[in-house]
């Protein structure tokens, strides 16, 4: 589920660069699109979890990796890498801090 979310997320972002779009925005439009996108397909298949209540602490943990994402990509253009290739390489970390946020604070099990 990973690499469809991930090329889903990417794709979007490369598009809207290509289109003219600051990476910010694009990193934007692209995080709320994999946001409404990967709910579903990583709460049902990564965490087998199908509670609706959890969208808004998924949406904040999309906030952080927003965070990282605009961070890591504004790092990666100061080292004169261009857009798509600083989106591409923040996607390793990002993904990363998106699972280890969505296990510990969104789909973690709960304890009776």
């Amino acid at each position: 589920m990973g690499v469809v979310n991930t090329l889903f997320g990417y794709g979007i972002y490369a598009l809207l660069i290509f289109l003219g779009l600051n990476y910010m925005y694009a990193v934007l439009f692209a995080t709320v699109a994999g946001v409404l996108f990967n709910f579903k397909t990583i709460g049902h298949y990564v965490f087998e979890s199908t509670d609706r209540s959890l969208l808004l602490k998924f949406f904040m943990v999309y906030g952080i990796v927003y965070g990282i994402n605009v961070g890591l990509i504004r790092l990666f253009s100061l080292w004169n890498i261009d857009y798509y290739t600083a989106g591409f390489l923040a996607i390793v970390p990002c993904a990363a801090v998106s699972f280890i946020l969505n296990k510990r604070f969104v789909f973690r099990e709960q304890k009776l």
